[in-house]
């Protein structure tokens, strides 16, 4: 007799299919288990999963973090740490996880099906029995190491940012918040003291009570087998029974099943201090408890009057506070999904001696707002905005829906119907439309104005900054006394002990079990280019769009290339050269751009105010934006962006000339921006990350860069200059930016770049004549510029230059070299360069393995940049950078002289994580088209490259990556050729001079003041002390600042 398949016991609770959406939900429960499983079925080529459990826990203890480290040491069948990974990486496949407060999330990050499918077993048996090894443990979590010093993975992860000015601020709110019996009081992450005393037996315990199928939820998007899902599943939970806890046995669901948070009884204002030398500006946070998290309708009535308050500069907090009284540098708002939702506004960079002042005027407007009339034409338009970035958010996000099922899965019924309720349409904007003023107003006295409250000042303290230092260093001198040097000893074997226990190597037969998979599941996304104007100088096309495009053509020289997809939108981009801006005048592009959409216009003779601006402006679009290039390839230039619904292609083009040309220049717009933008400086300096970044800038490129023009490093002196100008002759300022719009928009320096659904789009060429009418059209395109033309000599020549910056901000270190690499895609050594930094940075790989493995640092990873012909490596968050910097440059030494073998299977998963990378470029339409843009303008290659690329990446031969190894990755790692650039907390100093000493290296230890850059703008020294009021250790973010891009979104 024929067998007979037996039948998965998964029962559909839930199927539909939302009315604005292209995409099916399907929610499945195993009638075994009580596992849930949801599908999104939505066409790409990538398929996501995020394995959630609902995790809570009432202490510090960090097990909840740690145990999502260690799920990835190995499983009951596969019992070596980074098998998972190195099988994943063959299956085009990337694994990650963080750990939330109410939550933890495994993800699985796919090119098609059949990878995900192969995958997907192995993933879910290291969940759910996972070794959780005494080793892994060691390693892993925390151990101190041969020198005294503390280390391990998440020790490393949480020394960085425990005496961070948010995590400080943040942990005080959730103790005044919550009670001790809530387990949203409690820092998840784990605090350094008490990891340092965590052991294995209180993670495996908290692993048996919480990760159990009935606990479980796989959250998959993408294009699924729904059959071969259930058969993959239905085989996994006969493979656990026995491991798990009896499915029928009593479970007390995380969360619901819990004591809830009780109301706050009275509001609480309390100051929390954080290290910081620089004691000129503060935070401010005030949250409240809104609705519950499963009412739909208050949810979303919350989230637009959070919209309403807050979300751009004609909001009236940010009108009033920012812009008008500019007490702080903007106010922002959050939500944080809870079983009765938490409301948080943050104010920036105010002034401390003015927190507590600050504090009441918030209140103050907030109360002001509530009993005067609203602004309901405003409001009813956030509504409207608010359901079309729906919309959009499921064209151009790969993961829309992720977050809703997760936050269902957590605090819902499991039955799945107010998923369907949430999901299926978006009705309760229609509801939403039609509430009475009187309604909205009751909401923001209930929610915030009269509502109790938890407000935190947090102050900058340069005491602090030094009473942590000095007790961090007296506390590792007492440990290294406490064990002596025959201890420390003995801690140097454990160590090495507990690594190769973890370290054995997993068997060559286990990994040939699973052959990379076939590319044939893998959908990538097509879309149609056309061309018009100039634009058709790249070549002729032929196909039924490009005959749309012809048959409005009236021989518009204007450079347009259309990218065709099916979308509801259509998204703009005009890309601006900047070279013909004078040099001494781009940093002055940061108050330009900043002030791009949020100032006054001139209409039919009469003046608009910059907030009705805004309003309309967000009445019509989507998005909008202005920044660098470093999206689309190129960070040199400039873009602005438009999208809109499809209906308003023409309205968005004359958006773009009303901004452009008819922006008024207005003093007090150009003052307030400059106050902002010189509030922010002191907060922008605290990251250690970031502060590396932009140090590495200032060295490596030259004054002509935009980015460099741009940096804080830049705008503290800079911007002090225009804030001196603009109080002696104002005017100056004006006829500069007039001069910088003169000489950005001029014709031959416009490439404009539409993805649409083209064949819906009304005259998609002649809409552009009355744009380009006023222009000389005579001039010849300007080439777009190149980045490798504004690097500094430095940049050019790497070598010999090393430097250590000290930063009482952090805690921990960071590390970043750079070396000569090639500068075009078609030099013939990128295909081979492509493999060899793909097989180093793997996870599981040779770096993680020596490096993240080992504790030394969070991570490592290598770099290539053709647009500016280098290569960089950088260490992230780590106790000591010169030993993960020292670790780094022995593996890929061992790996270049061919003292150790580069494995054929591995370079396999090298190979394969290639075209995961290409996946991830186009995984949505939106991404798609931009990707073709970029690569026939702006990399100038041509329409088939990925294919040909990916043909060279596959024929690449060892001998090929171990030459790329030695002959362009090593020399990122050596003194000779490489610049060093290290960010330190002051009490590391030292001892990282010595140990990059000791490998050829001379640092300088500089600190970051040093480094800034004023173009000329000198402020006369009898007027400098009334201009150094901002002033103390004036630093940065990260140099390619495209977050501080002018843009609509303020969330």
């Amino acid at each position: 007799m024929p067998s007979v398949v037996r039948k998965p016991p998964f029962k559909i609770l839930q199927k539909f299919s939302p009315d604005y959406a292209p995409c099916t939900i399907t929610k499945y429960v195993s009638e075994r288990t009580g596992m849930n499983v949801v599908v999104v079925d939505r066409v790409g080529p990538k398929v996501n999963g995020f394995f959630t459990l609902a995790t809570e826990i009432h202490d510090d203890s960090g097990a909840p973090h740690t145990l999502e480290h260690l799920c990835f040491m190995g499983s009951k069948s596969y019992r070596y740490k980074g098998v998972l990974d190195k099988l994943a990486t063959r299956a085009y496949s990337n694994t990650n996880a963080w750990t939330a407060t109410d939550h933890t999330a495994y993800t699985l990050d796919t090119a098609g099906w059949e990878g995900f499918a192969q995958i997907l077993p192995i993933y879910l048996e290291h969940v759910v029995v996972p070794t959780l090894t005494d080793a892994g443990c060691y390693t892993e979590v925390h151990h101190v190491d041969g020198t005294g010093q503390d280390a391990g993975v998440v020790y490393s992860e949480m020394q960085g940012v425990q005496n961070t000015q948010g995590e400080l601020m943040d942990l005080r709110a959730k103790r005044l918040l919550y009670p001790e019996a809530v387990g949203f009081r409690y820092e998840t992450g784990g605090m350094m003291e008490q990891l340092r005393v965590l052991t294995a037996d209180r993670i495996r315990k908290f692993h048996r009570d919480m990760y159990q199928p009935k606990n479980l939820c796989l959250v998959i998007v993408g294009q699924v087998d729904h059959e071969d899902l259930l058969q993959i599943l239905d085989s996994f939970e006969d493979s656990i029974l026995d491991d798990i806890p009896p499915p029928e046995a009593p479970f007390r669901r995380p969360w619901v099943d819990s004591e809830p948070a009780p109301p706050l009884q009275n509001s609480v204002l309390e100051t929390v201090e954080f290290p910081e030398e620089d004691e000129s500006a503060g935070e401010i946070t005030v949250t409240f408890f809104g609705p519950s998290c499963n009412d739909l309708i208050h949810a979303s009535a919350l989230n637009i009057l959070l919209v309403y308050l807050a979300g751009s500069s004609a909001s009236v907090l940010e009108n009033i506070l920012v812009e008008r009284e500019q007490v702080a540098s903007a106010v922002y708002y959050s939500t944080e999904i809870r079983p009765r939702i938490l409301i948080q506004f943050a104010l920036s960079s105010v002034a401390t001696e003015r927190l507590e002042e600050v504090e009441k005027r918030f209140f103050e407007v907030l109360r002001e707002t509530a009993a005067k009339p609203l602004d309901m034409i405003y409001l009813k338009d956030c509504i409207a905005r608010e359901r079309r970035q729906v919309k959009n958010s499921v064209e151009t996000s790969t993961t829309p829906f992720s977050d809703p099922i997760i936050y269902d899965f957590l605090f819902a019924e499991r039955d799945g119907s107010m998923l369907k309720t949430d999901l299926s349409s978006l009705k309760e904007f229609d509801e939403l439309t039609s509430w009475p003023e009187e309604r909205w107003q009751y909401w923001i006295k209930s929610w915030m104005s009269d509502a109790h409250h938890v407000s935190i000042l947090g102050k900058p303290s340069m005491k602090l900054s030094k009473k942590l230092k000095t007790e961090e260093k007296a506390r590792l001198e007492a440990q290294r006394e406490r064990f002596g040097p025959e201890g420390l000893e003995l801690l140097k074997k454990k160590l090495a002990e507990a690594t190769a226990e973890n370290d054995r190597d997993i068997p060559r037969e286990l990994l040939e079990r699973f052959p990379v998979p076939s590319t044939k599941s893998i959908q990538f996304i097509d879309t149609i280019t056309a061309r018009s104007g100039a634009a058709k100088r790249l070549g002729r096309l032929d196909n039924e769009i490009q005959k749309v495009i012809d048959g409005d053509d009236t021989q518009l020289p204007l450079f347009i290339h259309f990218e065709h997809v099916q979308s509801n939108f259509a998204h703009i981009n005009l890309i601006v050269s900047t070279e013909s801006v004078p040099v001494s005048l781009r940093p002055l592009l940061t108050i330009y751009l900043e002030n791009m959409f949020t100032s006054p216009v001139a209409r039919n003779g009469q003046r608009i105010e910059f907030e009705q601006v805004i309003k309309e402006l967000e009445k019509d679009t989507v998005d909008y934006g202005i920044g660098t290039g470093s999206a689309i390839g190129n960070s040199e230039v400039l873009v602005m962006r438009i999208s809109v619904e499809v209906e308003k292609y023409a309205s968005a083009i004359r958006w773009l000339k009303e901004l452009i040309w008819n922006g008024i220049f207005d003093l007090e717009r150009i003052a307030s921006t400059t106050v902002r933008l010189l509030a922010d400086i002191p907060e922008a300096k605290r990251s250690g990350s970031n502060m590396l970044g932009a140090v590495e800038e200032m060295i490596h490129s030259a004054p002509a860069s935009i980015v460099r023009a741009r940096s804080t490093l830049v705008n503290a002196l800079y911007l002090k200059g225009i804030r001196h100008q603009l109080k002696r002759d104002p005017d100056v300022i004006v006829k500069q930016l007039e001069e910088i719009r003169d000489a950005l928009f001029q014709f031959s320096n416009f490439r404009v770049a539409v993805v649409a659904n083209v064949g819906r789009v009304e005259q998609p060429v002649s809409s552009w004549k009355d744009f380009t009418a006023d222009l000389d059209t005579s001039k010849p395109l300007n080439p777009l510029e190149k980045r490798t033309a504004r690097i500094s000599e430095a940049g050019r020549n790497p070598g010999k230059l090393s430097y250590i910056v000290p930063m009482p901000t952090i805690d921990s270190s960071f590390a970043l070299s750079v070396a000569k690499g090639p500068s075009s895609l078609q030099d013939p050594r990128v295909p081979a360069l492509m493999v060899a930094l793909s097989y180093l940075d793997a996870v599981e790989g040779p770096m993680w393995v020596a490096v993240r493995g080992t504790g030394l640092a969070y991570g490592t990873s290598f770099s290539r940049h053709t647009d500016s012909g280098q290569i960089s490596y950088s260490v992230y968050r780590s106790p000591n950078a010169f030993k993960a910097f020292q670790t780094g440059r022995s593996v890929v030494e061992g790996l270049a002289a061919g003292r150790t073998e580069l494995d054929p299977l591995a370079l396999e998963g090298a190979i394969s994580s290639i075209v995961l990378s290409f996946a991830n470029s186009q995984a949505t339409m939106a991404a798609a088209a931009q990707m073709s843009f970029v690569r026939q303008v702006i990399r100038e290659l041509p329409p088939d490259w990925n294919d040909r690329m990916l043909e060279k990446v596959r024929g690449v031969k060892v001998d090929e990556v171990r030459a790329a190894m030695k002959d362009m990755v090593l020399p990122v790692l050596t003194a000779a050729t490489a610049n060093l650039f290290v960010t330190c907390a002051p009490v590391m100093e030292e001892e990282l001079v010595k140990g990059f000493q000791g490998m050829g290296f001379m640092p300088e230890i500089r600190s970051l003041t040093s480094f800034q850059d004023d173009y000329g703008m000198k402020i006369p020294e009898d007027t400098e002390d009334e201009d150094n009021d901002l002033d103390g250790e004036d630093e940065i973010r990260d140099s390619d600042e495209d977050e501080d891009d002018a843009s609509d979104d303020d969330t």
